[in-house]
């Protein structure tokens, strides 16, 4: 897991309870073949994929009202 990908998507979801929420659940969907929003190469893991789908906007992360996290 690289430490970069998790300081970027903590900069855009605060809460680290919620992040890891995020992440563990588009974990589990690209692990069923959903395909990455970002590019990856071999290095990266399906955690580091879903750090950078985050950091780099390409994965919202919303309250059950809307609201963006």
């Amino acid at each position: 897991m690289n430490s970069h990908h998790i300081e970027e998507a903590i900069g855009v979801v605060k809460d680290p309870q919620i992040l890891i929420n995020a992440v563990s659940k588009r974990v589990r969907q690209l692990a069923s073949g959903s395909r990455p929003m970002v590019q990856s190469d071999h290095q990266m893991g399906l955690m580091d994929i879903a750090l950078a789908e985050i950091a780099q906007g390409k994965l919202v992360v919303q309250s059950a009202d809307g609201e963006k996290l």
